[in-house]
């Protein structure tokens, strides 16, 4: 009964350890006969691990697509030039000569003030320069005669030169009862009433060249010497959604912030429409370098040893270990600068097996990128 009993247990066992074979043939395990003491079949082939055996990978081709090499940051549109409209005189506001929101013209009058006391003080100070000019002429034709001293015509002379600079000095305190715009450009809300008396400094209205707009954003200092000016930059804004507005480097600072180690940058975006406002937010991307082929692999190729990367080729067969150089990562992608070419195949998958020079057998190719 016990030999018999034996002879159970034992068939049981093997018929277990068969179920284990053929569960780890399927899943590419190591032989597992041996373990069990079943000898291995006649036409079992290689197994993964042992000599001559091919390890069962997924591949995916180095493909070629352009990449645009950018850095992203944020920044504040403000206009190009912009200017709160103010008065440099105290007076009666007797002309306003603009609607809120208009676009001006450079030299248009945007407002005017009462200048009858100006305009009289004009009058007689003309009146003054008159009496002068005449004295004098007079004076220099009673030369000949030697009626008039050299001493009396030079302080008419004198006379007459202090008449005519204070003409011009009243004519100038009348320019300035008139508010003039410096530049072309798009005003604001109106500050002041029709009527009201007003005082040097106050706030007219404002005036915005929103032509262009320029932005002022950080860039770390790491790519200060890849920074020039003409250099594309894209921005968005949440206000208008997918829309990209266009511009170019304009200034580059010239110092380092020691504090935030990055460098104050400007680009400029031409306005047409007037959709960008000063005051808005944007995000910045601005354009390094663009790469018409470069290649690029999946991310999951990537075996990383410290400081480098390596990826597993496959050439003739087998896997070859080969170092790389990265470059710009993109969607699940990384662009690869040196170390390998356009035509091959890089592992994606089965990378945790391989050694350099091992047969591989390819049960797959990628051909989108991993994501």
């Amino acid at each position: 009964m016990r030999t018999a009993s034996q002879l159970v247990i034992v068939a049981a066992l093997a018929g277990l350890g068969a179920g284990w074979v053929a569960y780890g043939d399927r899943l590419g395990l190591p032989d597992l006969r041996g373990l069990i003491g079943l000898e291995p079949s006649a036409n079992a082939g290689p197994r993964a691990g042992g000599p001559g055996a091919r390890v069962q990978v997924a591949t995916a081709p180095v493909r070629q697509a352009p990449v645009v090499e950018r850095i992203e940051s944020i920044g504040t549109a403000r206009a190009r030039e912009a200017i709160t409209v103010t008065s440099r005189v105290s007076g009666i506001v007797v002309a306003i000569n603009f609607e809120e929101g208009q676009a001006v013209d450079a030299r248009d009058v945007l407002l005017e003030l009462d200048r009858s006391q100006q305009v009289a003080a004009h009058d007689r100070a003309r009146a003054m320069a008159d009496d002068a000019r005449t004295r004098l002429n007079r004076a220099r034709q009673l030369r000949a005669t030697q009626a008039v001293a050299e001493a009396q015509i030079d302080q008419l002379e004198a006379a007459l030169r202090q008449a005519e600079a204070q003409v011009r000095e009243v004519a100038a305190k009348i320019e300035e009862m008139k508010i003039i715009a410096p530049f072309a450009g798009r005003v604001g809300l109106r500050q002041v009433s029709l009527g009201a008396l007003i005082q040097p400094g106050a706030v007219v209205t404002t005036l915005d060249d929103l032509s262009r707009l320029r932005v002022e954003f950080a860039v770390p200092e790491v790519f200060v010497a890849r920074l020039t000016t003409g250099q594309r930059v894209d921005a968005t804004s949440p206000a208008y959604g997918e829309r990209r507005f266009q511009g170019e480097v304009t200034v580059v600072d010239t110092r380092i912030d020691p504090a935030t180690r990055s460098v104050r940058t400007i680009a400029e975006f031409p306005n047409p429409d007037e959709s960008l406002k000063p005051g808005l937010f944007l995000n910045i991307a601005l354009t390094l370098a663009e790469r018409p082929t470069a290649l690029l692999i999946p991310e999951e190729a990537i075996d990383p040893v410290g400081d480098r990367a390596f990826v597993f080729a496959v050439r003739n067969g087998r896997a070859v270990r080969q170092e790389v150089k990265l470059g710009t990562r993109v969607r699940g992608e990384v662009e690869v600068l040196e170390g390998i070419a356009a035509d091959e195949q890089v592992v994606v998958r089965g990378l945790q097996r391989l050694r350099n020079g091992v047969p591989v057998h390819v049960v797959d190719v990628l051909r989108r990128p991993v994501s």
